[in-house]
């Protein structure tokens, strides 16, 4: 078969020599590149295309013909289906080669840095029953049972859960008796297509260090009746359940939640121990989901960056302060910057709850605040989301040259980007990367970036 008659449909012969960023195995055939999911590097399959373009082409596994060394039995009997997790076929250490692998051909390829000084992943001690938040789409079965799960592959097909092995086990009691509760109260279940129906979402938060859990509906609108005494049964029924809430979401959106949340029964929180302090956590808060992770990669901030206490630290992108506030132990002044009022909030809080009174939040977007601080910070910690920085962003600190810049991206292409604009001109350079993984069996790295100004600027 030559490259002019490759056809979708077809099957064809695929060794597969490397993972795509999506977490794809990746192959060649006829010097064209073939994207194969649920493959590992090693495997030797047969794979139907179903997708032909001129320099590559997509693929199902059709049949496993030679095993790769790396790969093995998932621990989820659904991972085949289930689009929650790409690598649970994907032997752990094997994981954590292929994401430095990663970081480190962005930053060579859209970086253009040749010779990145990449770590290796940083990871906790669990890659399994880590996460400390879920959030499942619900559905009506062909026989009118509720369902809750995660999409198939490329899909809005719902693969039921009764219980997710990448979830805190202490979550799992909850998917199928809270699916029950909602087919006895007889509440009706969101219809995408039609844009009808009132469940949208369940969503479960667990504080690793406290046990503390959080329920929330995700909703179309407020109407849900019997929802109050319903809460209140889930209190009784859970001890460690703290809060049950309702989030209103009514637009026809593939966002999960609304701009509103109400606590129905309970507190509209949980406690969490993070770094030594306590912090309240909503349901709709941002905060990792691998608390043990990000508690390390901070510890590997703080080691590197060695605060003296005489510091200024400024934190970008600062969510509720989980970076800011137990660095505020080690500096003189600690600055929060952050977009969403709501986090600033919680952030404010989180610093007079735990006696903090050397920090300030300021509410705004970073490409507007920062250029306007009016002074130079010893050091600035960026944390933006997958998008990056703005341009303003990386133009303000080029002008005003911190000492030390800390970049902690959840998407490395991006942070490959932004690096190149912040070290193209040598005034930047980067002393070391730190991959972490804060999302075991996906595809998915964080990477954090330590940046020193030029010395011979530090001398001026």
């Amino acid at each position: 078969m030559t490259k002019s008659t490759w056809l979708q449909g077809e099957l064809i012969e695929v060794a597969i020599s490397d993972l795509s960023d999506t977490g794809d195995g990746v192959g060649r055939f006829e010097e064209r590149v073939v994207f194969v999911p649920d493959t590992v590097p090693g495997d030797r399959v047969m794979v139907r295309l179903v997708q032909v373009k001129p320099k590559y082409a997509h693929g199902k596994l059709h049949q496993l013909l030679e095993a790769s060394p790396h790969r093995i039995r998932p621990a989820c009997i659904v991972a085949d289906k289930c689009g929650g997790c790409q690598w649970q076929h994907i032997d752990y250490d094997y994981q954590l080669v292929a994401k430095r692998h990663q970081v480190i051909q962005a930053l060579q390829r859209i970086g253009g840095f040749a010779a990145p000084p990449v770590d290796p992943v940083l990871v906790a001690d669990s890659a399994l029953g880590y996460r400390n938040k879920a959030t499942y789409p619900l559905h009506i079965s062909a026989t009118g049972q509720v369902q809750a799960g995660y999409y198939q592959k490329g899909s809005h097909h719902l693969v039921n859960l009764n219980q997710c092995p990448v979830q805190d086990p202490r979550l799992n009691p909850f998917l199928a008796e809270i699916k029950q509760d909602i087919q006895q109260r007889g509440w009706s279940i969101y219809d995408e297509n039609r844009h009808k129906g009132q469940i949208r979402h369940l969503g479960l938060r667990i504080g690793r260090r406290t046990g503390e859990i959080l329920l929330t509906l995700v909703v179309k609108d407020w109407n849900l009746p019997g929802i109050e005494a319903q809460a209140q049964q889930w209190l009784q029924r859970y001890p460690q359940l703290v809060g049950v809430s309702l989030n209103c979401n009514p637009e026809r959106t593939n966002a999960i939640f609304g701009r509103e949340t109400r606590c129905i029964a309970g507190v509209a929180y949980l406690r969490e121990i993070f770094a030594g302090l306590e912090f309240q956590v909503r349901p709709d808060t941002f905060f990792q989901v691998f608390t043990e992770t990000a508690e390390a990669l901070l510890e590997v901030i703080q080691a590197e960056l060695n605060l003296q206490g005489h510091e200024t630290l400024v934190d970008a992108y600062c969510g509720i302060g989980t970076l800011t506030l137990p660095l505020t132990r080690y500096v003189h002044q600690a600055i929060g910057l952050e977009l969403q009022a709501q986090a600033v909030e919680q952030a404010i809080f989180n610093a007079q709850h735990n006696g903090i009174n050397n920090v300030q939040f300021q509410v705004g977007a970073v490409e507007k605040l920062l250029p306007k601080m009016g002074i130079i910070p010893d050091v600035v910690i960026l944390d933006p989301p997958r998008k990056g920085c703005d341009r303003i962003v990386i133009e303000s600190l080029l002008a005003s040259k911190p000492a030390r810049i800390v970049y902690v991206s959840c998407k490395v292409a991006t942070l490959a980007r932004d690096l190149k604009l912040l070290c193209e001109d040598g005034l930047y350079t980067i002393q070391r990367i730190q991959p972490a993984d804060f999302f075991p069996q996906t595809a998915h790295v964080e990477a954090a970036a330590f940046l020193t100004l030029s010395q011979s600027l530090m001398d001026t």
